[in-house]
């Protein structure tokens, strides 16, 4: 008010002013006063209008209250079914394939022939070891017959001792040729026996590296053969998940070929390290009793009933929440928490077990009645009040 006083002061002065002085000092002495005369008219309303500014009400945000699944889901990766035992077939010689008796797909028993190379070089080396053993043979009949007389000989004194010794020396040296021919007899035989490929385990044919007329080195692979018996799953795991797991562990195995059917599985192996590539851990299962219609290659989902998901049972359970209320924290997976009677949003990490195209799973950091943000989770801070309100369609929001 007291600037409304100063002015009602100023107008006096001004009115006094103006009687007094002549018309055209008037007008110039207004042109120089409009420009006060106005900002103290704004003053003066400012200063009778002004309000204190009313407190901004909460921001309506989409949320909903929590509950467990019930039955808190285990993990699920994807796998391969493969037999346990996988080994390369190869010739141990050189040679050409002149026959193949198997072939992809092919069930073949231990011992079964499956391909041959041309024996014909192998033959010829057979053919003259035994003539040189043969000869070694004969050898050696002779030089055992002359140390038998010339032994005979040297009792009765009839030959010197230096001969008898000449042949003993003639005597030892065929029966070493003769070991050596025998020797060399054996492996030409062995070489030639190894121009046939022969299943060392009964089992399937899961690859053709080699084809009829094709030259081979020792050791090239002709086929793939996968062992009877034992079945695995293997799989490949994140890091989040190998922590909790051990060998022994048991595991769900569902086979999208095979709808309605569960398979029991154990962990067997367990990857020392990850693969460079892909940052993973390759995991073994072994399968329990799985049935002729389970075939090597077919995809399976492995659920792993882990003792991350044992503890997050005993904490109450998985939620099974919409995907759309997924935030982050740095790196981590967090939820935007209603927090105590006024409202406050708080950012929460937690543990994501598995992500589907419109839920997310979550194992660790909820509890039972806790009420999260669903929508406009960007859109939020820390610390802010909120008021929460229902989804306006639910059924978008179910699992």
């Amino acid at each position: 008010m007291r600037s409304q006083s100063s002015g009602f002061v100023e107008s006096v002065q001004f009115i006094q002013s103006v009687r007094q002085a002549p018309r055209r000092s008037l007008t110039r002495l207004l042109g120089s006063l409009a420009p006060w005369i106005a900002l103290c008219a704004f003053a003066g309303l400012a200063a009778c209008g002004k309000k204190p500014e009313a407190a901004p009400s909460p921001r309506p945000v989409v949320s909903m209250i929590v509950h467990p699944d019930g039955h808190g889901p285990s993990a699920t990766y994807p796998g391969t079914v493969q037999a346990r035992y996988a080994t390369p077939l190869s010739f141990r010689v050189n040679g050409k394939i002149v026959e193949r008796s198997a072939h992809l797909g092919d069930t073949v028993k231990a011992g079964q022939v499956l391909a041959r190379l041309d024996p014909a070089d192998y033959d010829k080396n057979a053919a003259s070891a035994q003539a040189q053993y043969d000869a070694a043979q004969h050898r050696f009949v002779f030089a055992k017959q002359q140390l038998d007389r010339d032994t005979a000989q040297a009792q009765a004194n009839l030959i010197a001792r230096a001969q008898l010794e000449q042949t003993q020396d003639a005597y030892a040296s065929a029966v070493a040729q003769r070991d050596q021919a025998r020797q060399q007899f054996a492996l030409a035989q062995d070489q030639r026996r190894y121009t046939r490929l022969v299943a060392d385990h009964a089992g399937i044919i899961t690859a053709e590296n080699a084809d009829t007329g094709q030259n081979v080195q020792a050791g090239q692979p002709v086929y793939q053969l996968a062992w009877s018996g034992d079945v695995d799953v293997v799989s490949d795991l994140p890091e989040n998940a190998i922590g909790a797991l051990h060998i022994g562990d048991t595991a769900q195995v569902t086979l999208p070929a095979l709808p309605g059917r569960r398979y029991a599985a154990t962990v067997r192996e367990l990857a020392a390290a990850a693969d460079p590539q892909s940052r993973t851990w390759r995991v073994k299962l072994t399968l329990e009793q799985p049935g002729a219609d389970v075939r090597l290659g077919m995809t399976a989902n492995v659920a792993l009933a882990s003792s991350a998901t044992h503890a997050a049972q005993a904490d109450g359970g998985d939620f099974t929440i919409p995907a759309t209320a997924l935030f982050h924290d740095g790196n981590a997976p967090a939820l935007w928490i209603v927090q105590g009677a006024q409202n406050v949003l708080q950012l929460r990490r937690v543990s994501v077990s598995r992500y589907d195209a419109r839920t997310i799973t979550v194992t660790q950091g909820l509890k039972d009645g806790e009420r999260i943000v669903l929508q406009g989770v960007h859109t939020v801070t820390a610390g802010e009040k909120v008021r929460p309100v229902a989804p306006l369609h639910p059924e978008d929001f179910a699992s």
